[in-house]
């Protein structure tokens, strides 16, 4: 994943965009008449399908490979989230969509970490190296 200032914005403005949208979205299906489980599935496979478009528009501007992972994991962890919570209680839909924005954040955050600690230090990034 890129660290210039331009991509790290995008990528948190993209998934957090990603989650309230799928969030609000999720709101408007589901109801607290829905089994919880159905509604964690249901919503995880819609969540999917809807970030995986998205996906493609955003990649565009910020790289198809960078974009993909997160906002697909951001659709399908808010969809998830939000869809068991509606089922539960009744959600407004401001605080859906702050609780899918909440999740594409969290994702997002949860990707760079994990795509830091696979790839390592690389020899351009590290500050122990003494160049000379």
């Amino acid at each position: 994943m890129d660290h210039r200032l331009y991509f790290v914005l995008g990528d948190l403005l993209a998934n957090t965009l990603v989650g309230a949208l799928i969030g609000a979205l999720a709101e408007l299906i589901v109801s607290t008449s829905w089994n919880m489980n159905v509604a964690m599935l249901v919503l995880m496979a819609l969540g999917m399908l809807i970030a995986g478009i998205l996906s493609l528009l955003i990649g565009a501007l910020l790289g198809a490979m960078e974009v993909m992972v997160p906002v697909m994991l951001t659709g399908m962890v808010s969809g998830m989230v939000v869809g068991m919570w509606a089922a539960m209680a009744p959600l407004s839909g401001t605080s859906a969509a702050l609780i899918g924005a909440v999740c594409g954040f969290v994702s997002v955050v949860g990707v760079w970490i994990v795509n830091n600690a696979v790839r390592g230090v690389t020899l351009f990034e590290s500050p122990s190296e003494p160049h000379g």
